[in-house]
């Protein structure tokens, strides 16, 4: 039986009680981070998250140890890719990937280095005066020229594909021009939680659009509730004011005199009994003096009123412009 180093039993049990004694776990990344920006990274970690690196096969053999008591945690196994170390935290993983990923920051391209997207340099002034630097940025494939006295690049030009390796050459440039096209954190590659576990695809969430998402659903089970007649404390309003606005609408059209219907119902009378008048008003003798003199009136006060439905109708455009975004403020307040 092969002797097994006294350290090694040592590292396995130190990462065993730290996966023992949190409920998420974590496999990240540390390729290419500098020893300062991980020890920055770690203080502002510090009492959110533990990080502990070590080899892979002794993480593996911890997670094997732990899988009787973590269902499912040897799953992380499959994720051990780069300069791997584990995350032990009580935050759930989807806050976990978020601070992980607002903590990244920008840094210069490498020789060697791999793209991570298309690295581009923008069309525009360089502030470098005439000289070498132009044809530096010639050979490496940018296009430029001198314009009031200044290097500019003529148009936005992409000088290194994402997934290409970082050639010696582009890297200095880029580094004169004070382009920072990687970004150096830690990588989430996956989190164990209560025998699930949870990739980086799954855990990048747009919050713009989940909030979209949220809202729009709201409208949607709003209405249903509305137009179902099902109360609930924010439809309850809105549901007896349609009900009470259908029923005068059918009282009127069926002229059931009451309170609330009376006036609308002569209103709507007086209306037909004009516009019948204004029907016949041509033949002699059809109607007399005092409805002609109110024919008379309505067509006078017509003329106006037109131009006022015309300003009215914008306006109403306007406050419901106001209305929809008031609307929207408030479901951001209320989601937000």
């Amino acid at each position: 039986m092969a002797h097994v180093a006294e350290w090694k039993k040592e590292e396995v049990n130190e990462l065993k009680g730290i996966i023992g004694e949190h409920e998420v776990i974590g496999i990240v990344d540390l390729m290419n981070i500098p020893a300062k920006q991980l020890q920055e990274m770690r203080k502002s970690l510090k009492g959110k998250a533990v990080i502990r690196m070590s080899k892979i096969n002794l993480i593996n053999l911890a997670l094997e140890d732990c899988n009787a008591d973590k269902t499912n945690i040897v799953d992380l196994s499959e994720h051990m890719d780069g300069q791997v170390a584990i995350i032990a935290t009580e935050m759930n993983p989807f806050k976990l990937y978020k601070i992980l990923e607002d903590s990244k920051t920008s840094a210069p391209a490498k020789p060697g280095a791999i793209a991570p997207e298309d690295i581009v340099v923008p069309e525009g002034d360089t502030g470098f005066e005439p000289g070498p630097f132009l044809g530096e940025l010639q050979q490496v494939g940018i296009p430029a020229k001198i314009d009031k006295g200044k290097i500019c690049v003529q148009k936005d030009t992409v000088v290194v594909a994402a997934g290409e390796e970082v050639s010696k050459q582009v890297a200095a440039t880029l580094s004169r021009m004070d382009i920072n096209p990687m970004e150096v954190g830690i990588n989430l590659k996956a989190v164990y939680e209560e025998g699930s576990v949870y990739t980086s695809d799954l855990l990048a969430i747009d919050e713009e659009q989940t909030l979209a998402d949220i809202q729009n659903a709201f409208r949607n089970a709003f209405n249903l509730s509305v137009n179902a007649a099902i109360p609930t404390d924010e439809t309850i309003s809105t549901i007896i004011t349609l009900a009470y606005t259908r029923a005068i609408n059918v009282g009127v059209q069926a002229a059931i005199m009451t309170s609330e219907t009376s006036e609308p119902i002569i209103g709507l009378a007086q209306a037909k009994m004009l516009a019948l008048a204004a029907e016949v008003a041509d033949a002699p003798g059809a109607i007399d003096d005092e409805l002609a003199e109110k024919l008379s009136s309505v067509a006078v006060a017509a003329a106006p009123a037109a131009e006022e439905v015309v300003e009215e109708e914008e306006e109403d455009e306007e406050e419901e412009e106001n209305s929809e975004e008031t609307a929207a403020a408030g479901l951001g307040a209320l989601f937000g």
